[in-house]
């Protein structure tokens, strides 16, 4: 049975709060021992199984991203998953541009738990002057 939204909203409290400050005690207190993260970086699909997989991919981030900002968070909950979207912001480390994107992240659950965390998100595009 998935967690209702008052109980997804309490584990994304703690998600959340360990994910930023990249505290994998803190962070897997509340997710799955099998928890699989997600992502596109660099036009190359990562997937992550494990907690070791995780903190190496915190620490390569650390030297292609910094100042991330996540703004406009909404979570939309769905049966047997929940939706957040959200824009996010940073500096790229290499050149030192700012950037922007626009994402949607998709969170499944097992045992009461976070079981995935699947990012999807893309550069904003600015409205032509």
């Amino acid at each position: 049975m998935a967690p209702t939204p008052e109980e997804r909203d309490a584990l994304f409290r703690a998600f959340g709060r360990a994910f930023f400050k990249q505290d994998l005690d803190a962070m897997y207190r509340v997710v799955t021992e099998d928890f699989t993260y997600s992502i596109m970086l660099n036009g190359l699909p990562r997937r992550m199984t494990s907690r070791e997989q995780v903190a190496a991919f915190f620490e390569e981030r650390r030297g292609i991203e910094k100042d991330l900002r996540f703004e406009d968070i909404v979570f939309h909950h769905a049966h047997d998953a929940t939706f957040m979207t959200c824009r996010v912001t940073g500096t790229d480390v290499a050149t030192g541009e700012p950037f922007e994107r626009a994402g949607v992240e998709r969170y499944t659950f097992r045992d009461g738990r976070i079981a995935e965390k699947d990012i999807y998100n893309r550069p904003v595009l600015k409205a032509a002057a």
